[in-house]
Parts: structure tokens; sequence; C-alpha cells
């Protein structure tokens, strides 16, 4: 993790094949065990979603999420918005899975911009994602043991 205040920036490596990591983070059945189930999801540039979770009232989260796919580019890299369906205010939220082949298993370097560093709330917001963005890529880990 990266001490930048706009920015959550992990780094995981998985003992498997780019082409396997992709799968798990495109393939809807599989997306949705590792994230959340997703409405609409194709890793198309411009293809738009939703996908629900537990609300966090607490961090003025609705647990309903709608996103945009930025970037698809297979086995490389996958890319989106990440906004809040409920919320007339955009987060400006990008989320990005980099897939680097390295042995014969994938780094993924994966990051979650768009963070106000003078914004509390976005901030608290930030430290609760953090973590939450840490156990999320423990479970793909286990998704991808699984197929």
């Amino acid at each position: 993790m990266t001490d930048d205040l706009t920015t959550i920036e992990l780094d995981h490596f998985y003992p498997h094949p780019p082409e396997k990591v992709w799968k798990a983070l495109t393939t809807p059945e599989l997306f949705a065990r590792w994230l959340m189930p997703a409405t609409g999801f194709e890793p198309v540039p411009g293809n738009e979603f939703r996908m629900q979770t537990q609300p966090m009232p607490g961090a003025g989260f609705s647990g309903n999420v709608r996103g945009t796919v930025l970037e698809a580019i297979a086995p490389k890299r996958l890319s989106m918005t990440w906004n809040d369906a409920e919320s007339d205010i955009e987060t400006g939220w990008v989320i990005t899975w980099q897939l680097e082949p390295e042995g014969t298993g994938t780094r993924v370097l994966f990051s979650h911009s768009g963070f106000d560093p003078d914004d509390v709330r976005a901030q608290r917001v930030r430290t609760i994602m953090s973590k939450g963005w840490s156990g999320i890529a423990t479970s793909l880990g286990a998704v991808i043991d699984s197929f």
C-alpha cells in the first residue's frame, strides 16, 4: 500500500497464468464469488453495469454500485469507474487491475484512485476500503485456485 491519500494500491502475486487470472476478473459468475454479483457486466469498454453489496451507512454508501468499463485489454488490464448508484455525486473513482506475467504466475497491480485528500469523509472511506480490498484480493486468489 502507498501513503498517497488519493489512491489505494495493492500488489499481489497469484501462481497462475494471466489468462486464468483474467478469467476470474471478467467472468460474471466468478466475479460474483470474489467481489459481488454484477448485473450487465461485460469486459467491453463503455459497458455499464450494476453491483450490489452490503450498505455502509456510516460511510455514506448505499451498497449499490454503478460502473462503466473504461479499459479491457485481455489478459493485461481491466479498468472501470465505481460510483454509488444512489448518490447524485460522482465519486471520480477508477478501479484498475494490471496483470503482469511473472515466471509461471501473474503479478496483479491493483489501484483504486480518485479519493479527495482534503475531504475527511473520502479519507475515512479510503481507510475502510483499503482493508476491504486487501481481503478481496485474498478472495480473488481463492477463486482462481478453485478452477
